[in-house]
C-alpha cells in the first residue's frame, strides 16, 4: 500500500461523500433506488476506512494500529446500539445482547477463520504469538461470560437480566479487564502482540509491512478521515436498517437477525484489514484485530448500556439462550486449541468458519 498523502485520492473523497449522503438521507424514508445507492456508498466507505486504518497503523506501529481501528469501530457501534435502543422502545430489549454476541462470534470465528485460512493458503502455515493471543482470548472469554452468560443464571432479577447492582458490577469489571489488557498490549508486554519472525524471515520485525512510514500530517489526515468514514459506515447502516428490517421480515427471519446484519456491516472494515494483513504473513495483526474488537465490543458496550439504562425504559435482556451458549462454549474450546500451538493450518481456519456458518444458520433458524 502506498504511503503518500491521501489528498486528491478516492479514499479522501469517499468519506466526505458518505458524510454528505448520510446528512441527506438521515431520518427519511427511501425508495428502492436510493436504498441501493446508499448501499453502494456504504461499501465504498468501508474500503476507504480500511485504507486509512492501515495508514494510521503504519505510522503508530503495532499493536497500537490494531487498537486504533478496534476502539474506533466499537465506540461508534456502541453509539449505534444506544441510538437504536432509545428509538426502538421495549422491542429493543435484547438488541445489545444480540449485537454484542454477534460481534463476538464474527470476530472470534469469522475474522480469525478468514485470516487463518487466507494465511495458510498463501504461506502454508500461519505463525503468531501464543502468549499475546492466548491472553487476548482469555480476556474475551471472561468478559463474555461475565456479561452475557451469567445473566441467564442469576436469580435477583426475573428473566435473563441483571439487577441494577449486578449490572454495575459487570460494567466496572468490563472496564477494569479491558483497561488491564490495553496496558498489557501497549506498554508492559507489547512484544507479545507483534508479528513473529517466520522461518523464511519474510515478516518484518516491526510488523509495518511497508517501505517508509507516512508523514505525521498524512497520518493525522488519515485518522480524521478514518473517524469520518466509520461514523458514515455506522450512520448509513442505520439508514439502511429499515430496509434490512423489512427484508428480514419478508423472508421470515427472526427480528434478532437485524442485529447480526448490522454487526456484519460494522465489522467489515476490520475483516478486510485482517485479511490483507494475513496475506502479507502478518497473522498476529489479524488476531489482534479480531480479539481486540471482541474485547472492545464487550468492554465498552456493557458500561455504556449500564449508563444508558438511567433513561432507557423497559427491560435489558443480556443473558444468552441455550443454543447461543453452546456455540459460545464450543468457540472458546476450539479457539484455545487453535491458539496454544502458536501456528495453524487451513484446517483450523476452516473449523472457525464452520462455527461462524453454524451461528449464522441458527440465527436464521433458531
Amino acid at each position: 500500500m502506498a504511503t503518500r498523502s491521501p489528498a486528491l485520492s478516492w479514499t479522501t473523497v469517499v468519506p466526505v461523500v458518505a458524510a454528505l449522503v448520510l446528512a441527506a438521507t438521515w431520518g427519511r424514508d427511501l425508495d428502492t433506488l436510493f436504498v441501493v445507492l446508499v448501499a453502494l456508498v456504504l461499501g465504498a466507505t468501508v474500503l476507504a476506512a480500511v485504507h486509512h486504518a492501515e495508514v494510521v497503523a503504519h505510522r503508530v506501529g503495532e499493536p497500537f494500529g490494531s487498537l486504533v481501528l478496534a476502539v474506533a469501530v466499537t465506540i461508534i457501534e456502541v453509539a449505534l446500539i444506544v441510538t437504536l435502543m432509545v428509538s426502538g422502545g421495549p422491542e429493543s430489549a435484547s438488541l445489545a445482547r444480540d449485537t454484542v454476541f454477534a460481534a463476538v462470534m464474527i470476530t472470534s470465528n469469522g475474522i480469525v477463520g478468514v485470516a487463518l485460512m487466507a494465511g495458510a493458503i498463501r504461506h502454508g502455515f500461519t505463525h503468531f504469538n501464543a502468549e499475546g493471543t492466548g491472553a487476548a482470548l482469555a480476556t474475551v472469554a471472561t468478559l463474555a461470560t461475565l456479561s452475557l452468560v451469567l445473566p441467564t443464571f442469576t436469580t435477583s432479577q426475573a428473566g435473563p437480566e441483571f439487577s441494577s447492582s449486578q449490572l454495575v458490577f459487570a460494567a466496572l469489571a468490563s472496564l477494569v479487564l479491558y483497561g488491564m489488557f490495553v496496558f498489557t498490549q501497549t506498554v508492559r508486554h507489547r512484544d507479545f502482540f507483534l508479528p513473529v519472525e517466520t522461518e523464511t524471515g519474510t515478516t518484518d520485525a516491526d510488523g509495518d509491512g511497508h517501505a517508509d512510514p507516512p508523514t505525521t500530517k498524512a497520518a493525522l489526515t488519515s485518522l480524521g478521515l478514518l473517524l469520518l468514514a466509520l461514523i458514515a459506515v455506522v450512520g448509513l447502516a442505520k439508514v439502511e436498517s429499515p430496509a434490512i428490517e423489512a427484508g428480514v421480515k419478508a423472508v421470515g427471519f427472526p427480528p434478532s437477525f437485524v442485529g447480526v446484519v448490522i454487526a456484519l456491516l460494522v465489522l467489515l472494515p476490520e475483516t478486510l484489514a485482517a485479511l490483507r494483513a494475513a496475506l502479507r504473513e502478518r497473522v498476529q495483526i489479524s488476531l489482534n484485530l479480531a480479539y481486540g474488537s471482541a474485547m472492545a465490543s464487550i468492554g465498552l458496550t456493557i458500561p455504556a448500556i449500564a449508563v444508558a439504562t438511567i433513561w432507557l425504559e423497559g427491560p435489558l435482556t443480556l443473558g444468552l439462550g441455550a443454543t447461543q451458549m453452546v456455540l459460545f462454549g464450543l468457540t472458546i474450546v476450539v479457539s484455545v486449541l487453535t491458539v496454544v500451538p502458536g501456528r495453524a493450518t487451513r484446517l483450523q481456519g476452516g473449523v472457525h468458519l464452520i462455527l461462524l456458518a453454524a451461528f449464522l444458520f441458527l440465527a436464521v433458524n433458531p
